[in-house]
């Protein structure tokens, strides 16, 4: 293993419309061959090649990073998401949810109970997203004007590297390529249909608008990163620290969701597995995102995500 740590990036130059990927190494980017995908599809002769053009990059190799525009670091043939699954989260989510006369401790306590029973015995719930509604890490988040429920949810994310499908917890890490950081932005009225309750979540609705998955900036991999159980994930609203959890309060950990997740489908080189978003989300706080917010997310290792937030009547307005 190389000494010289390093992320995968995509990336465009100024006045050029072509996406391209790149080592980041320091603040350096160094231009690669190839699609990020094809890269990670064929780690197993790439890795030695690029660990030597980290090794040997100098202070003026690449282009700075300052002088291109990065991209969202992955291109997925497939979103999924993971829902309810860190402990901490759910507890509150039950207690702000629970019913009139209810006492909150007993609440809470038998909700750690049954999360505590779900961690040993249950199974991680899963949804699919859209590749579509995928974006930089510096994109504005344009808040859909048919509602204004729309939150965060910072979150963890497994790309896979080779092709997963019914593999074991033990197996499962082998099979991930690395980690990037993903806000899964949801709307929060649109989750449940109040016209077809029996359906239950309209997950499609409510989080597959243009630019709802802001991703990056960095695309680490694994040997880099470290253990995906111990990191911090951190989003801060206009300066404040709104979400600010470990990944150690994960109901199930990266092995078993991907374990999981690829018992029912092939999980291909690219994909990427959302872990689930810690507490503190704006529900939590009755605090929504609206016009001019600023969200500032990081994850250990990761990078930081910088997303400012326009209202699309706002932003159709200053177009007239």
């Amino acid at each position: 293993m190389t000494d010289t740590t390093y992320a995968l990036v995509r990336f465009q130059e100024p006045g050029d419309s072509k996406a391209r990927a790149g080592l980041l190494v320091k603040d350096r980017v160094l231009p690669l061959d190839g699609d990020i995908n094809s890269l990670i599809q064929h780690w197993d002769t790439t890795e030695g090649r690029l660990d030597a053009l980290a090794a040997s990059a100098g202070e003026d190799t690449g282009l700075p990073l300052a002088a291109v525009d990065i991209l969202a670091p992955v291109e997925p043939a497939q979103v999924l998401q993971t829902g309810a699954n860190y402990r901490k989260h759910v507890i509150d989510l039950a207690a702000a949810h629970r019913e009139p006369g209810e006492d909150e401790e007993e609440v809470r306590a038998k909700t750690a109970a049954m999360m505590d029973k779900r961690a040993g015995q249950g199974t991680p719930y899963f949804f699919i997203g859209l590749p579509t509604a995928i974006a930089s890490a510096t994109d504005d988040l344009t808040l859909p004007s048919y509602s204004k429920t729309h939150d965060w949810e910072l979150e963890l994310a497994a790309v896979i590297g080779k092709e997963a499908f019914r593999v074991t917890p033990e197996q499962a890490l082998e099979h991930v390529f690395g980690y990037t950081m993903v806000n899964d932005i949801t709307t929060r009225e649109y989750v449940f249909r109040k016209d077809m309750p029996a359906i239950g979540s309209d997950w499609y609705r409510a989080k597959n608008a243009p630019g709802f998955l802001p991703t990056g900036p960095l695309l680490v991999p694994a040997k880099f990163f470290g253990d995906p159980q111990n990191v911090q994930v951190t989003l801060k609203l206009n300066g404040k620290a709104m979400q600010d959890e470990s990944t150690q309060d994960m109901i199930f950990g990266v092995a078993k969701l991907v374990s999981e997740a690829s018992q029912i489908m092939p999980l291909r080189p690219g994909d990427l597995v959302l872990t689930g978003s810690p507490a503190g989300n704006g529900q939590h706080w009755g605090r929504l995102l609206k016009d001019g917010d600023v969200m500032e997310g990081t994850i250990t290792g990761l990078g930081t995500q910088l997303i400012h937030c326009r209202d699309e009547a706002a932003t159709e307005g200053s177009k007239q």
